[in-house]
């Protein structure tokens, strides 16, 4: 184990270990899926071409902020997730192979989440060089968001984790039953999975 995976294991966890991803198509209100959720468990707002993206964005904000739930804005809208008071922000990969943006840094100085989407260990070790507080890493299983996308299976996922150098969530056909066999996973990510 690296210094720096030792390190990534004892800093206290600041992602929420559960996160309900949403999706435009299969779950186009997120406000009920949120009101079940319980408190300390995250979101992760995608609707990526959702034409009221911001509306939809400041209402579950609300419920997220009425949950105890931590919100955070997929993109790098910084400026969306700020303005609706947003625990955080999550990149996808490959959009944070930089973080370009001095307003999107002096955001993430002031105490909000960074996660980055990765599909590699090189995502990873990138993402940890720009100190995101966890990667999420996929697809771990079959999930029908990718149909037929080649998975990461339990080993590879264990052995990429474990030598992460910050806290890594599985993401990708993982459910309650499937998240128990997972190794060196600092929490989970589903869509319908939480259910």
């Amino acid at each position: 184990m690296t210094l720096a995976n030792k390190a990534a294991r004892q800093k206290p966890p600041r992602m929420p270990a559960r996160i309900l991803v949403t999706d435009e198509s299969r779950l186009p209100d997120p406000a009920t899926a949120i009101g079940a959720l319980a408190p300390g468990m995250g979101v992760l707002f995608r609707h990526y071409g959702a034409p009221d993206r911001a509306t939809q964005a400041a209402r579950l904000a609300t419920v997220a902020r009425q949950k105890r739930v931590q919100l955070l804005v997929a993109g790098d809208n910084w400026r969306l997730a700020a303005a609706i008071g947003a625990a955080g922000i999550h990149l996808p990969e490959g959009i944070a192979r930089t973080l370009a943006d001095p307003g999107l840094r002096l955001w993430l100085r002031r105490g909000h989440l960074l996660s980055i989407a990765c599909h590699s260990p090189r995502a990873l070790r990138r993402a940890a060089a720009l100190a995101a507080d966890a990667a999420v890493l996929s697809p771990v299983f079959p999930t029908r968001s990718h149909p037929g996308a080649r998975c990461l299976g339990n080993l590879r996922f264990a052995l990429w984790a474990r030598r992460a150098a910050l806290p890594v969530i599985a993401l990708g056909g993982v459910n309650r039953r499937t998240a128990r066999a997972l190794r060196f996973a600092a929490g989970w990510a589903a869509l319908d999975g939480l259910a």
